[in-house]
Formats: C-alpha cells, structure tokens, sequence
C-alpha cells in the first residue's frame, strides 16, 4: 500500500465523510449491530471490507476519470442508461441524508447546549453555506482535520467501558434482545452499503483530485481499515452498556456523560463537526453533480439546496433516519455488487490477455 500524506489526508477525509451518518451520535449502530450481541462483529468486519475494499476500487476509478462528480464512475459500472438511473436515485439519497444530518445537528445542539433545535440546524446550514464557497483542496482539509479527535475520544470511551462497562463481554449476548448470527451478518451488510453509498460520491471526487491511482486507492482502504477499527469499538462501548443507553435519544453523549463532564463537551463538539463533514461531502457531491463547481450555476444552486434542506430537517431526526438508512443501504449494496462484478470481469480480460 502507498502510504504517505497524500494518503493520510484521503484516508481521514473518506472517514470524516462516513462517520457522521455512520456513528456520530450512536442511534445508527443501536439499529444496525448493537441489538445483535457479538454476532454484530461479523457484520462490523463485512462493513469494513466494503468500505475499504470496495472504497479502494472507487477512488481509483475516479482518478483514472479525473473525476469531479460521480457521474462518470457510474456510467463505467453500469452503462451509460442504467448508470444515470442509479445517478438520479443516489443523488435522491445523497440529499436526503444530508437532511437527517441537519435535523441531527439541531438534535445535538439542543441535547449538548440546551440550544433550540431550528437554531442548531440553522447554525449548521450557515457553517456549511459557508465552506461550500472555498476551493475543493480546502473542503478535503476540512473533512479530514477532525479525525484525529474522533479516533482518540473512541478509543478513550471503549478503553473506559472495557473497564467499567455494566455487561461483561461474556453476558453481552444475553442482555441483548436479538442475539442472531443471521441477522447480525445482515445488518451489518445493509450498514456496509449505506456507510459506502454515503461515501461514494466524495471519494470519487476525491480520487479524481488525487495524484495517482495507487495514492487513492490506498488513502481508501486506509480510510476503511481506520473506520473498521472505529465502529468496532464504539459497538462495543454501546453494549457494556445497554441497559444505559438503549432508550437514549444519543447513546455516545450518554457514554460520555458516565466518564467525565469534558470527554462529554469534547465528544460533542467532536459529534458536531464530523456531522458537519458529512453535511458538506455529500452536499457538495450533489452540487457538483448538477453544476460545474465555482461557477455561477453553483452558487445558485448552493443557496437553494440549503433552504429546501434547512426546511425539510423540520421532520425530525429519528422519523428521517428510520426511512432513509436502511433504503440508501440497498442502493449501496448495488452499487458495491456492480463494482465488484466490474472488477472481476477486468481481472478476467487481463489474465486472457496475459495468455
């Protein structure tokens, strides 16, 4: 693997993107491994060879398209017809999690800093307004410069539970209510296309700003292997702790609540701000996706997409997450299956052609 600041710098921004609709505030592991016992680890494992494996295929397509939307990549997977039915369905998603994470960002605001929810949404809109403005290169900055935090904060939240955690490791299955290999493998397949469907565009763009093939692919699956590692470990926090955290409304504050007052105020400045890189991953890709980046079109468009979506995040966090998680999933999973026959097909003419 190539691995140097090029590489870091993509690996961080990928995992910045993912994150916020991914683990931020814990609701999204409650429903896709937590309930699940340790079963929840197959599918953790499965997720993260999506995201890095397939991840990797991805932001390599992207640099050899010199992508800057993902327009292309889907046309080369799937056809040209075909690939701008998935486009249109994708970017569909792309804007209405981009929705969840506003009404979210509302939701941590208010529970965080007893801020009201339409003002914490607005905050944020405004926030990302405003970073949707800068050049491309500095939008990459800005996704991945909180990583670093969120790494440490998880490991310190997981290290503390693996001590004091209510339900040993050994009774976890037990506490649980759906301690089921099956649906803890199925689960975590569902998250795995969400998390990389969710990731998509960004890489792609990505990718087509990166320097080289090998560069972004193995920025990708670092960024997989980073948040593979991530995942497990906030699964894990959650579950020493279910009778706690089961019926909150953001299970990772009330992790945080039970070490110390400031892991709580860094864990929720750190749930806004990967929140916020989300936002703006996936805000961008849909504005780069409908007009060229910088241009006259853009801005217009930037102005009008944050309204509508500023408007649609009065729904609710939770009413949106339960409709939009689990559909964009399978759009995912689609995707990922296109890639991956893709893949083997290219494997296949090249060794037929060695012959």
């Amino acid at each position: 693997m190539t691995f140097n600041k090029e590489t870091v710098k993509i690996g961080f921004a990928y995992v910045g993107v993912v994150v916020g609709a991914g683990f931020s505030t814990g609701q999204e592991v409650m429903q896709f491994f937590t309930d699940y016992g340790l079963y929840a680890y197959i599918g953790v494992l499965i997720a993260g060879l999506i995201l890095g494996f397939i991840g990797r295929q991805v932001a390599k397509i992207g640099t050899a398209f010199d992508a800057e939307n993902h327009e292309s990549t889907l046309s080369y997977i799937f056809g040209k017809q075909f690939g701008r039915i998935i486009d249109y369905i994708l970017v569909f998603f792309l804007f209405g999690i981009s929705v969840t994470m506003i009404a979210g960002a509302g939701s941590a605001f208010h529970e965080s800093y007893g801020i009201p929810t339409w003002l914490g949404s607005l905050i944020m809109v405004i926030a990302i307004y405003i970073t949707l403005l800068m050049d491309f290169n500095k939008i990459v900055r800005a996704l991945g410069v909180v990583t670093p935090f969120l790494i440490v904060l998880v490991i310190i939240i997981a290290g503390v539970y693996l001590v004091k955690g209510q339900v040993p490791i050994s009774q976890i299955n037990s506490v649980v209510p759906d301690a089921n290999p099956v649906m803890g493998i199925w689960r975590g397949t569902i998250y795995g296309g969400l998390a990389f469907a969710v990731g998509f565009s960004t890489i792609v763009a990505i990718g087509g700003d990166a320097s080289r093939r090998k560069v972004s692919g193995a920025g990708a699956l670092f960024g997989g292997v980073v948040y593979t590692i991530l995942l497990a470990l906030i699964t894990f926090a959650l579950q020493t702790e279910y009778p706690a955290i089961k019926d909150a409304a953001i299970p990772t504050l009330t992790l945080a609540h039970g070490i110390h007052p400031i892991v709580t105020i860094l864990l929720s400045i750190v749930m806004l701000a990967v929140m916020y890189n989300t936002i703006l991953g996936l805000l961008y890709s849909f504005a780069a996706r409908f007009t060229t980046p910088y241009s006259k079109k853009y801005h217009i468009l930037i102005i009008i997409m944050m309204l509508v979506a500023y408007g649609l995040s009065f729904v609710g966090f939770s009413s949106l997450i339960n409709f939009l998680y689990p559909a964009m999933g399978y759009v995912g999973l689609l995707i990922v299956v296109a890639v991956l026959v893709k893949y083997f097909k290219r494997k296949k003419a090249n060794k037929e052609h060695i012959a």
